[in-house]
């Protein structure tokens, strides 16, 4: 695991909007996004969208463009992954 994918993890405790996430990282857009998709391929971290309510299926083909629309949350296998690290 990268150091971006676990401080980013460290993050996903709860679920937190692309902008607020962007907000507590020093880190560009470009780096969130792909450190999202990657965990996301990874069944780490799950999409939610429209709200924060609702689970949102991944399609990669639209990830890079709608990255900043989404909520995410780190999923029980990314938190373990993170506590083990």
């Amino acid at each position: 695991m990268s150091e971006n994918e676990f401080d980013i993890l460290d993050e996903l405790y709860f679920v937190m909007s692309y902008l607020d996430l962007k907000s507590t990282l020093s880190l560009t857009d470009n780096e969130i996004c792909s450190a999202l998709q990657s965990l996301i391929r990874q069944g780490y971290v799950k999409i939610l969208y429209p709200d924060q309510d609702t689970e949102y299926e991944y399609k990669e083909a639209e990830f890079g463009s709608h990255c900043q629309d989404y909520y995410f949350l780190a999923t029980k296998a990314g938190l373990v992954v993170h506590n083990s690290v």
